[in-house]
């Protein structure tokens, strides 16, 4: 619509200045015909046979004037009429015209005045021809077809703006149509790409990739909700553990309370609530750790903290072989407990033996704890550090562990931009810690 009005009012100005041009043509060329008619009347001067009753030949009017300015000759309308007009002619021009629209003896009715002067022994005569005056729509076929080139302008303005807005603004129906679905729940998490290079496009590919983005945090959040469901699961299945043996162990002895050795009885219970809390301990552990809680990081030497750790007496030999300066960024506390978790896992399954060695490689240091125990198969590598994970032959070796300490390993190892992995190993499990060396 306001392309269609812009176009009428554009076409508005360039056909007025098109029809005032037309009409000075057309008035040019009626005045050049209105003299070629009174030119005749001139010759009549010339010969000395100019007749008082003229015939108009096409005219609205012709009037000749002597010397004096006297009327002489006129066509029958004018007769008796005083000059027509004295407007006409300008100084010094023999022959002139203009359009004159206050002529009572015209009724007022706009008309062309051509003058031409007669050149006599006795003065110059003075001859007047008039002519209907050209009106400002030259005529109704100029008018007509102006009228019919407006409409056929904004029509074809208003269908070609109409059509291609419609084809610029479909691609903004799709992906409205797309994102509509998208938040019913149906459908793909993208919206249709035009083939247009416009800014509709970039659009298209700027809300594909925030979608892609969003689709991916869906996807975490869907793995995170999974996960914290089996973790619940598991830790209120782990927790039941505990409890179970207590309440069996305290309803028995309620049962016979003569025959029971409550001294046995509180160390079994004992023995549970040691385990209950210690699960309850490394759950708050996870939580701290998956909530980014801030850690206090210094400059620390890694080799010195091994040593620290396989100092305390355990129930199998460690072997170390330590490299000196091993310094990284880290919290002492939280790598201290990732340690005492791979020692622990490795003291459970180990023979005889306890293999730690620490070294450096490239800008990374590289922790490795060896134990010469069964192993872990290949399949299950990545399976002993998902949470509340215990093979069977861990759960056969020693039923006092959580589950969550190789997890609560690999939790810290990442936080200190790290990684914890279980690499092939000639004998028993080969768990291998990196952490970036600081450069301080």
């Amino acid at each position: 619509m306001f392309a269609g009005i812009a176009m009428l009012l554009l076409y508005i100005v360039v056909s007025a200045s098109v029809l005032y041009g037309i009409r000075n043509e057309a008035s040019d060329a009626r005045a050049h015909d209105i003299r070629g008619k009174t030119i005749t009347v001139l010759l009549m001067i010339k010969r000395g046979k100019l007749p008082q009753v003229l015939d108009p030949s096409g005219l609205d009017g012709l009037q000749v004037l002597n010397p004096r300015g006297e009327p002489v000759a006129w066509s029958p309308n004018l007769a008796g009429q005083p000059r027509v007009t004295s407007e006409i002619p300008h100084l010094r021009q023999t022959n002139d015209y203009t359009t004159l629209c206050d002529l009572p003896a015209f009724d007022h009715k706009c008309q062309i005045a051509v003058v031409l002067i007669a050149y006599q022994p006795d003065g110059e005569w003075t001859i007047y021809g008039f002519g209907p005056a050209v009106p400002w729509y030259v005529s109704p076929q100029v008018l007509m077809f102006q009228i019919g080139l407006a409409v056929v302008l904004v029509a074809l303005t208003w269908f070609g703006v109409s059509r291609v807005v419609a084809q610029t603004l479909a691609p903004v129906g799709d992906i409205t149509r797309k994102l509509a679905e998208i938040s019913a729940g149906g459908g793909g998490m993208r919206v249709p790409v035009p083939e247009s290079d416009d800014e509709i496009k970039a659009l298209s590919e700027t809300a594909n990739e925030m979608l892609g983005r969003l689709e991916s945090a869906l996807e975490q959040q869907r793995v995170l909700m999974e996960r914290q469901r089996r973790f619940a699961a598991d830790a209120s299945h782990d927790l039941r553990s505990p409890i179970t043996a207590m309440r069996a162990q305290i309803e028995d002895a309620l049962l016979h309370p003569d025959d029971t050795d409550w001294r046995e009885t509180g160390a079994a219970v004992l023995a549970s609530l040691d385990r209950l809390q210690a699960i309850v301990t490394d759950l708050l552990t996870l939580t701290k750790l998956d909530a980014g809680a801030a850690d206090n990081r210094e400059p620390l030497d890694l080799s010195e903290l091994i040593a620290a750790e396989t100092a305390r007496p355990r129930r199998k030999q460690i072997v170390t072989t330590l490299q000196p300066g091993l310094r990284v960024m880290g919290d002492r506390l939280q790598l201290a407990r990732l340690l005492t978790n791979l020692l622990d896992n490795a003291e459970r399954h180990a023979e005889s033996k306890i293999v730690v060695t620490a070294r450096q490689e490239g800008d990374d240091a590289v922790i490795e704890v060896v134990d010469d125990g069964a192993g872990i198969a290949p399949d299950q590598r990545e399976i002993v550090f998902q949470r509340f994970t215990r093979l069977d032959a861990s759960r056969s070796r020693d039923a006092g562990g959580t589950g969550l300490g190789l997890a609560i390993a690999r939790e810290i190892a990442s936080v200190h931009l790290g990684t914890l992995t279980l690499e092939d190993s000639d004998v028993g499990a080969r768990f291998v810690l990196r952490i970036p060396i600081s450069e301080d």
